[in-house]
């Protein structure tokens, strides 16, 4: 089963030191050698502007690190799509103030995926369906 992974997931899953458990490090690795593991196109957005907020720290250059971190053998990029506009304005306003939240999770019901995250306000919400190690495998 294919998983969306927000940008924080995403970013902790591919560094060294990150909080991610050892379960869910491994269901991610099994994840992506079967290829079911997706990000939204906002997170390669949010990826940079962190690294020039400078609040990721990287073992590697921005460019060479997101070149691997893209790349299709690891993840599928989905990108803004007609789908996820429509899933995007169904969301009610309440929802979530930050743009690429509610982009990623327009992302995973327009596609029917569940998302790996720990943003509060998001599992709070029940708008998606959540992710959970070893889910689907």
């Amino acid at each position: 089963m294919n998983v969306l992974l927000d940008t924080h997931i995403w970013v902790w899953w591919l560094t060294p030191g990150s909080p991610l458990t050892r379960a869910e490090r491994g269901a991610l690795d099994a994840a992506a050698g079967r290829r079911e593991v997706c990000i939204a196109a906002i997170s390669l957005w949010e990826a940079q502007m962190l690294h020039v907020k400078r609040r990721l720290e990287l073992p590697l250059p921005f460019s060479g690190w997101l070149a691997r971190a893209a790349d299709s053998q690891i993840v599928s990029v989905i990108p803004l799509d007609v789908e996820t506009v429509l899933a995007l304005d169904s969301l009610p306003d309440s929802f979530h103030g930050d743009p690429a939240d509610r982009l990623i999770v327009a992302t995973a019901r327009a596609h029917v995926l569940p998302l790996a995250t720990r943003d509060t306000r998001i599992r709070r919400s029940r708008m998606v369906r959540l992710w959970k190690p070893g889910q689907g495998s």
